[in-house]
């Protein structure tokens, strides 16, 4: 009996997953006119029904509001759940970015002429099947859908439970928006609707090109674990901010307010302030005043708890260091010098985003080159690491590892290459016997 139910919920996920392949190939072939086209047509149909989304969202949102009372969904989550009305139009401004594009496909990467008459091209193309599990955040639905359509690629979609509404609802908005051309296969977009589904996708190898999780560190990991189709991990955000001493006050206010406040519970908030000792009585005073006004939870190494007495500051624990808070808690700690702040950063950081703040140029260089993470910057709040303010006009996720994409993954993260060879009935043997010669003659 319990195998019964198993088989066929396996049979049903492997079918969708052979028609979203077959709808790899036909979207491959799509000209860029009728993918671009398309996402237009989504980002309308995305503004006309915002009434539908937002009353689709607040369902999601009442039945998660006892789980937050409960303990049982950080408010962090719960924030990333809910969509705003100014969300919609946003969400349809990052579609019409991806589809305004130039075109990711067919563009001629590298070209050699081998020989007389034989000429090897290297041409971009899509990955073909992409599947993406994630939490909460019913507004990365447009995003990835877009990005994905515009590349060439299918996408599988299973968003978390408590966004199940709002998933469904944007998902069959733009679905909807896709029928007006024949030519775009509607399996190109599918939803996953259980857990059950997304651990039979897991077994999937061979099927699926990419799979990419965006979740906690944990929820990545289990994903790499249970699976051999290849994953690009939504990395967690362990990011700092580091005061120098030769930090104009004013800029590292602004940066590290930024940076922890602006939207605490994304993965490129900073986690951690370190603050040169030199800088730190004429600084610490003053941000931990405007955190503390911004209900932002402190928590400090010793140093940092010695010179603020008054302020009554939590202690940091040695876990604070590697914890991803994405909410309003940030760890604060002294350091001695540029090099403590590096070594700060290289034992605990998650190679996402790092930012120093300093007048000091040379200090500025060392920090830049030095630090080992997707993103590094300089005098600007690490909440710039995302892939729409860069100008990619939407993202898949933030990749920490370094092998296919890194930073924020946008379109030509979905894309490959493939080496196209034209020839004239050109043989090896009469390369190997000596007969011709490779002229191997960059054409590009």
């Amino acid at each position: 009996m319990s195998g019964t139910p198993s088989t066929k919920q396996s049979a049903d996920v492997a079918s969708l997953v052979r028609a979203s392949r077959e709808a790899s190939r036909k979207l491959a072939l799509l000209p860029n006119e009728t993918r671009t086209a398309a996402l237009l047509a989504i980002a309308d149909a995305l503004e006309k029904n915002n009434e539908r989304i937002l009353a689709a969202n607040v369902q999601d949102c009442a039945a998660s509001e006892d789980l937050v009372s409960l303990g049982k969904m950080t408010p962090a989550l719960f924030a990333r759940l809910r969509i705003k009305p100014a969300g919609i139009p946003e969400m349809a401004a990052r579609v019409r970015e991806v589809a305004n594009l130039p075109d990711p496909l067919g563009r001629i990467l590298a070209a050699t002429e081998l020989d007389d008459g034989l000429i090897l091209r290297k041409e971009s193309c899509p990955l073909g099947v992409i599947a993406v599990v994630f939490e909460a955040r019913p507004d990365v639905v447009p995003q990835l859908i877009s990005l994905a359509l515009k590349s060439g690629n299918a996408l599988l979609l299973k968003g978390g439970a408590e966004a199940t509404a709002s998933n469904e609802c944007i998902a069959a908005i733009c679905k909807e928006a896709l029928l007006q051309f024949p030519n775009v296969p509607q399996d190109a977009i599918r939803l996953l609707q259980s857990r059950s589904d997304v651990m039979e996708l897991l077994r999937l190898e061979g099927e699926i090109d990419l799979l990419i999780p965006r979740g906690s560190k944990e929820f990545v990991a289990f994903i790499e674990r249970n699976s051999r189709i290849p994953v690009l991990g939504h990395g967690e955000g362990i990011c700092h901010v580091f005061v120098d001493r030769a930090a104009d006050l004013n800029k590292a206010l602004s940066v590290t307010m930024d940076s922890k406040v602006q939207y605490p519970a994304a993965c490129n908030a900073a986690e951690t302030l370190l603050v040169h000792k030199e800088i730190a009585a004429a600084f610490l005073p003053r941000i931990v005043a405007k955190l503390k006004k911004a209900n932002v939870e402190v928590r400090s190494c010793p140093r940092v708890l010695a010179l603020l007495p008054g302020e009554r500051l939590i202690a940091a624990t040695e876990e604070d260091w590697s914890t991803e808070y994405s909410d309003l808690i940030l760890s604060v700690k002294i350091v001695d010098t540029l090099d403590e702040a590096l070594e700060h950063i290289h034992r605990y950081g998650s190679k996402h985003t790092e930012c120093i703040v300093t007048e000091d140029q040379s200090a500025a260089e060392r920090f830049l080159q030095e630090v080992d993470a997707a993103e590094v910057f300089h005098n600007a709040s690490t909440r710039f690491a995302d892939g729409y303010r860069y100008g990619l006009g939407a993202e898949v996720g933030i990749s920490n590892g370094k092998l296919h994409a890194r930073g924020p993954m946008g379109i030509e993260g979905l894309t490959t290459y493939k080496y196209k060879l034209r020839g004239d009935g050109h043989i090896v043997a009469e390369y190997s016997s000596g007969k011709r010669q490779f002229k191997h003659k960059p054409l590009l």
